[in-house]
C-alpha cells in the first residue's frame, strides 16, 4: 500500500524517523519544517536510500497560518495529489505556571493547537475538493491528564484530539478518515531532557509503529498501543497527589 503524505514538522523527532518509514514503503513525500536546510539533507539522504517516486520539500513555520492553507496546495500540486496529510509540527517547553514562563505556554499553543488546527483545517479543504483523504495528528499520552511542569503541552494535545474528533463527526460520509494518535515516551529530542521517560522506545521502532496504525486507517491509538492504551486511561484517576510528584 502506497500513496502520498504530506508531514509538518520532519526535521527531527517522529517526523524525520516516519519519512524514512514512509519512503521505505513506497510512498511519495511532501516534507515541511522551519529547517529547510535539514529538509535539504533529509531529501537528499532518503533518496539516495529508498528512491521515492516523489519528493519535495518546503519551508513552513505552522504559525503562519496563511502560509499552511498556501503549503498543501501547493504540495499537493507538486505531488500531483495527497492522500494523507500529518499535522505533527510541534514543541515542549516545560513552562512552569505563575513562573514567568507565560510566553512559553502561548508559544506551545499556538505551534500544538492552533498549528496543527490550521494544517488539518488545509488538509480537509484540500480533501473535500479532492473527494477523499485520510488526515493525522500527533496528540500525545499527556493529553490524558493534565501534568505539572507540561500544562501548556497537556492542554494544546488534549485539545488537539478533541478537535479532530470532531473533525471526524464533520467529515463523516465524506470519504475522509481522521486518526488521533497518542504517542508515549519516544526517544526524541522533545523529552530528553526529563528525568524519567517510562515505556521508552526508539524513534524507528515509533514510526514503524505509527506507519501502520496510519494504513490501517486507524480511529485512535496509542503508540506504541501496549501498555499505553492500558496506562494512558489510568492516569485519569491517579491522585493529584501523585501526579504532582511526575
Amino acid at each position: 500500500m502506497a500513496g502520498s503524505i504530506l508531514l509538518t514538522g520532519a526535521s527531527s523527532g517522529i517526523g524525520r524517523a516516519l519519512a524514512y518509514e514512509m519512503a521505505k514503503k513506497g510512498y511519495a513525500l511532501a516534507l515541511t519544517s522551519r529547517k529547510t536546510d535539514v529538509l535539504n539533507e533529509i531529501r537528499d539522504d532518503i533518496e539516495k536510500r529508498y528512491h521515492p517516486p516523489a519528493l519535495v520539500v518546503r519551508g513552513l513555520d505552522v504559525t503562519d497560518y496563511d502560509d499552511v492553507f498556501a503549503a498543501v496546495d501547493e504540495m499537493a500540486e507538486a505531488l500531483g495529489g495527497l492522500d494523507i496529510v500529518f499535522a505533527n509540527a510541534g514543541i515542549g517547553l516545560g513552562e512552569k505556571v505563575g513562573r514567568g514562563d507565560f510566553e512559553k505556554a502561548r508559544r506551545t499553543i499556538e505551534v500544538n493547537l492552533i498549528g496543527a488546527i490550521a494544517t488539518v483545517d488545509a488538509a480537509a479543504a484540500y480533501f473535500l475538493k479532492q473527494g477523499s483523504g485520510h488526515i493525522v495528528g500527533t496528540s500525545s499520552v499527556a493529553a490524558f491528564r493534565g501534568m505539572p511542569r507540561s500544562s501548556a503541552y497537556s492542554a494544546s494535545k488534549a485539545g488537539l484530539a478533541i478537535y479532530l474528533e470532531a473533525v471526524r463527526a464533520e467529515m463523516y460520509r465524506k470519504h475522509i478518515d481522521v486518526t488521533v494518535l497518542y504517542p508515549g515516551y519516544i526517544d526524541t529530542p522533545l523529552n530528553r531532557m526529563l528525568p524519567s521517560r517510562p515505556f521508552l522506545i526508539s524513534v524507528e521502532k515509533g514510526a514503524a509503529i505509527i506507519a501502520r496504525l496510519i494504513e490501517k486507517k486507524v480511529k485512535s491509538a496509542t503508540v506504541p498501543v501496549f501498555p499505553w492504551n492500558l496506562v494512558g486511561p489510568l492516569l485519569k484517576m491517579l491522585p493529584t497527589g501523585v501526579i504532582s510528584r511526575m
